[in-house]
């Protein structure tokens, strides 16, 4: 069974930054995402990498956010810069074992494995 363990979240000020760690264990996995879900917002794909190392952002995150992977320890890191309001949201990794394409890499009903989330809060 893969499991899942995020951490990193916490308040923040507008244009601040934060670096969330997602601990991958269990089985060794190709695709791996971050999801996030805002107050009263449905939950939305943010970031991506495959084990190849190739990745997708969605637009709104483009230039702030950098998703990297260290596979000797099997986690995954969300490397979130000049942080919005709009950022506010659980954050969740899930991940699957086989690769799919990157087009589709964001989508949550691609995941059968998730993590508990993170909260990530950015206010003044």
């Amino acid at each position: 069974q893969v499991q899942l363990v995020e951490s990193g979240g916490g308040l923040v000020h507008p244009g601040g930054s934060l670096r969330l760690t997602c601990v991958v264990s269990g089985f060794t996995v190709d695709n791996i995402a971050w999801f996030r879900q805002g107050p009263g917002k449905e939950r939305e794909g943010v970031s991506c990498i495959r084990s190849d190392r190739s990745q997708y952002h969605i637009q709104s995150v483009k230039g702030r956010f950098t998703i990297s992977r260290d596979s000797a320890k099997n986690t995954v890191y969300l490397q979130m810069n000049n942080l919005k309001p709009e950022d506010t949201g659980v954050y969740y990794c899930a991940a699957r074992l086989n690769r799919i394409v990157l087009s589709a890499c964001v989508s949550p009903d691609q995941y059968p494995n998730w993590g508990q989330g993170t909260q990530v809060t950015v206010s003044s």
